[in-house]
């Protein structure tokens, strides 16, 4: 089991912070070597940078998983309703400043089918793939990521370890424990988390009533503040209500996390009322997105060919347009894994011409034109077609592949200048780091290319990856300089190379330090 598999049935990574005495027991005998688990103090009370941290640790091993994604077309989407979010609860009093800028506020993507969501300690936010092929329109996953956000505003993890007290901090630890453990013993990990004692730990797992009844009702003024509409939160209790009804075959676990009580149904129902008009119709966007997600997920011949299928069968001109184009998307994205050019792009032509006249929709069949070129063969197209745009992170990670897969020294000099751009105004953003390191690589500066590798691994909280590489430029600008191969510019990446292995190291060392 994975790391990521094993948070699943706990749904909420909040739900970290809460478990039971036999883990806290466990994890005084056999505390972690590495990373260590943040020091909470001897008080009842979290701090603001303790719960970052505590964040960070999760952090630490979620981003090893093979189930963590950065799809840039996917993160801009969710970005477009995660940034309208806080800025709404920031409006609205529920977000305080020293909150807002103490947390990282990072959106972690996961492959995975089932419906969830789940917000980490300080800040972190994740969604897996299933919950995007599944809901209706940007609406229904704006009150899903309302309600984890206010999960997070509120501090409920915090205020939970102050009701539960001192012994807390080792139960936190001990959840942690259960999740690092599962990298190496499945078993190991199952009997720390769902052992003899399962029934008291998922009593603890879940929120409070009060809190989900508080997450409800700040997430429910949040998105619609920030200009969704309300019906969002009516069709995703919808589909919550009838997986309960189903008594849940394990694709919603977030009804395990967030159990949908009467109580929190009725509460809500008076919020909305009663004579609403219907809700938003599924944009060409949305269903382009849900589609891409479902895609996504398609990582074996037998579901790519379902996607293949589902095109030929069932696409009809007097479909609805977004029934349309989800399938047109999802059939171009199978058939370009499938290596079948010439249906990819008779697909992509009908999905340019229905989507021509809505800007968003346009918009992102023109990147899917873009990206299905470059995996076909065909880089030069694909720089042709997105050159362009290149505006959103989406288009500038696009542009940057295009030109690298072109495999010429010019071309890479060209993305790296460009990218060093973008990295000046998104220094955290790991897929420009990766792809900046391969067009140094590429251009044949091997000392610059191995900082920002290093600097990839940083930025995903491997920071022993991040000091590996950078000794290994180290070792090289000591040897370019005794061979005086090393230039002006190569003495100050030597100098930033130094500073930065400095200041990891001494992170590292902190994180190995033993708790008091």
């Amino acid at each position: 089991m994975k790391p990521l598999a094993c948070l699943r049935p706990l749904a909420l990574g909040l739900a970290l912070a809460c478990s039971m005495q036999s883990l806290g027991v466990l994890a005084q005998a056999n505390p972690p070597s590495s990373p260590r688990l943040p020091h909470m103090g001897d008080g009842n009370s979290m701090s603001i940078a303790q719960e970052r941290r505590l964040g960070e640790s999760i952090m630490r091993q979620l981003m090893t998983d093979a189930d963590y994604l950065d799809d840039p077309v996917l993160m801009d989407y969710l970005q477009g309703i995660w940034g309208p979010l806080r800025d709404s609860a920031k409006q609205l009093g529920q977000l305080q400043p020293e909150l807002d800028e103490a947390f990282t506020w990072d959106l972690l993507l996961v492959r995975d089918k089932s419906v969830n969501a789940f917000a980490l300690p300080g800040g972190f936010m994740g969604v897996h793939l299933g919950l995007i092929a599944v809901v209706a329109n940007r609406d229904e996953l704006a009150s899903v990521m309302g309600h984890e956000l206010s999960h997070v505003s509120q501090r409920h993890i915090a205020r939970m370890q102050e009701q539960q007290g001192r012994q807390t901090p080792w139960l936190v630890g001990a959840m942690i424990l259960g999740v690092l453990a599962a990298s190496r013993s499945p078993d190991a990990a199952n009997a720390m988390i769902f052992g003899g004692t399962a029934s008291v730990a998922q009593g603890q797992l879940n929120f409070s009533r009060d809190m989900e009844r508080e997450a409800d009702r700040l997430g429910f003024n949040v998105m619609k503040q920030a200009g969704f509409d309300q019906q969002g939160m009516v069709g995703m209790f919808q589909k919550l209500a009838q997986a309960a009804r189903l008594n849940d075959s394990g694709g919603f676990p977030y009804l395990r996390s967030h159990p949908l009580t009467t109580e929190r149904m009725a509460d809500m129902q008076s919020r909305i009322g009663m004579n609403l008009p219907p809700a938003s119709p599924t944009s060409l966007e949305h269903a382009m997105m849900s589609a891409r997600a479902r895609g996504l997920m398609a990582t074996h011949v037998d579901e790519v060919q379902q996607l293949v299928l589902a095109l030929e069968r069932d696409f009809k001109p007097d479909l609805p347009l977004a029934k349309q184009t989800g399938l047109l998307y999802a059939g171009v994205m199978a058939y370009t894994q499938q290596r079948q050019a010439a249906k990819a792009r008779e697909a992509m032509g009908q999905l340019l011409q229905i989507t021509r006249e809505d800007p968003a929709g346009f918009r992102a069949a023109q990147w899917l034109e873009a990206d299905t070129e470059r995996r076909l063969g065909a880089p030069q197209a694909c720089v042709a077609k997105v050159a362009s745009h290149a505006s959103d992170r989406a288009r500038v990670l696009l542009l940057a592949q295009c030109r690298l897969a072109l495999k010429q020294t010019d071309m890479a000099k060209t993305s790296s200048d460009a990218l060093q751009i973008w990295l000046g105004q998104y220094p955290r953003d790991p897929l420009a780091w990766d792809l900046v390191s391969q067009a140094y690589a590429q251009s044949g500066d091997k000392l610059r290319s191995l900082r920002a590798d290093a600097e990839s691994r940083a930025v995903r909280w491997d920071e022993q990856g991040a000091i590996d590489r950078l000794r290994a430029a180290q070792a090289l600008s000591k040897a370019m300089a005794k061979d005086g191969s090393l230039d002006r510019a190569g003495n100050m990446e030597a100098s930033i190379i130094d500073s930065r292995l400095r200041t990891l190291e001494a992170l590292r060392r902190e994180l190995l330090r033993p708790q008091n």
